[in-house]
């Protein structure tokens, strides 16, 4: 009896035991720590308490990162989101020659295309910085001078279409090498070497030149001779071609230009009834062409200018005879001498007479405007027709 008294005893002990509350793991391992800091929990949670945020973007927002990654089969950008952003796998065959100018670390501006592919990445375009870029380039090599190759793609008036890393430009007809100059359709299809005259982006404007390549001897030689020459010098010429709009001809070695409009103070119609080839001529230096290497030239600025002497040779109300050069809608020009005409207005002259070029007729002088270069004429009738007055 009392050996089970005893057993009962333990087993209450026991027992007591067992339910006595445990000390939690937590307050056991971890270090007691000040103040009731938690770590964070989430990534938002994080983010909040280092401060960093995320950008979200937008379709079409235009943003600027930095090339993390680079190859013809992707280009990875950081542009400062959770993720970096891939640039669309259909621009990439177009890209070819933007990525060789490229290096990791480069900074980059791209439009957004997809805020997020299936893939979880920002979609992007860089195309039209692609652009811009081909344009910089092209700009850096022109003021180099550097040689760039183009494809023929089409003859045109006046010259030859190109294409240069898929951006369209044109090589005039005068910037060929003389054994295409005649016959452009020889370089379609064919790269050809050239160097660029022209870089405007925004214009759209591509210029270049076959022959400061093909005939750098020459030019250098030119633009030396040109050197020597300057504004307003005074130099025999020998005439070497006529053309619809004026004179070509040689001075010093160097080809020039006189234009239908400085080959006499009087209007000229043609060319050729003032000169042919092989005329020699007294000519002035107006412009110089580095670029063509060739000068404009004329022959009237040697010739006295006649309205030099239009105030004192001529006076309102004074009668004179001259020759119908024109007739226009608006009335007829009569030339009282070389290089100076007089306007008898369509008002001024009487509904039945008809005037034709050549003819002769007798006006009195309205107006004189020497600034101008204008005289205003009224036909002076030899008889005083019926109704006119």
């Amino acid at each position: 009896m009392e050996k089970h008294a005893t057993r009962n005893t333990q087993h209450a002990t026991r027992k007591k035991k067992e339910e006595k509350p445990l000390k939690s793991s937590k307050s056991q391992n971890t270090p007691k720590t000040s103040g009731s800091a938690k770590k964070p929990e989430t990534m938002e949670a994080l983010l909040k308490k280092t401060g960093y945020q995320l950008h979200g973007f937008k379709r079409g927002e235009i943003v600027e990162g930095k090339i993390v990654s680079l190859s013809p089969k992707e280009i990875l950008i950081d542009i400062g989101g959770k993720t970096e952003g891939v640039v669309a796998r259909k621009e990439l065959p177009y890209l070819k020659n933007l990525i060789k100018t490229l290096k990791i670390g480069d900074q980059i501006i791209a439009r957004v295309l997809l805020p997020e592919s299936e893939k979880g990445l920002p979609l992007l375009s860089i195309r039209e910085s692609a652009e811009k870029r081909k344009w910089q380039i092209l700009a850096e090599k022109a003021s180099k001078e550097a040689e760039v190759k183009v494809l023929g793609r089409k003859q045109t008036r006046g010259g030859l279409l190109v294409d240069y890393q898929d951006l369209r430009g044109f090589i005039p007809q005068s910037q060929l090498d003389s054994q295409f100059a005649v016959d452009p359709q020889a370089l379609m299809g064919r790269e050809i070497k050239v160097k660029i005259l022209e870089v405007e982006a925004e214009k759209n404007r591509l210029v270049f030149s076959q022959k400061a390549v093909t005939q750098k001897e020459k030019i250098a030689q030119l633009k030396k001779h040109l050197k020597k020459i300057k504004i307003g010098q005074v130099f025999e010429a020998e005439i070497t071609g006529l053309v619809p709009f004026g004179l070509f001809c040689q001075v010093n070695g160097l080809e020039g230009l006189i234009h239908i409009s400085e080959i006499a103070w009087e209007k000229v119609d043609q060319p050729a009834d003032y000169y042919q080839v092989g005329d020699k001529v007294k000519v002035k230096v107006l412009g110089i062409d580095e670029r063509e290497g060739k000068l404009n030239l004329s022959i009237k600025q040697l010739i006295p200018d006649p309205w030099q002497k239009v105030s004192k040779k001529y006076k309102k109300e004074q009668i004179v005879t001259g020759k119908v050069t024109r007739v226009s809608g608006f009335g007829i020009f009569v030339s009282l001498e070389k290089g100076v005409e007089g306007l008898i207005h369509i008002s001024k002259i009487p509904p039945s007479l008809e005037f034709k070029e050549g003819e002769k007729v007798e006006c009195v002088i309205e107006k004189i405007d020497q600034k101008n270069r204008r005289i205003s004429l009224s036909y002076l009738p030899k008889e005083k027709p019926v109704g006119y007055k």
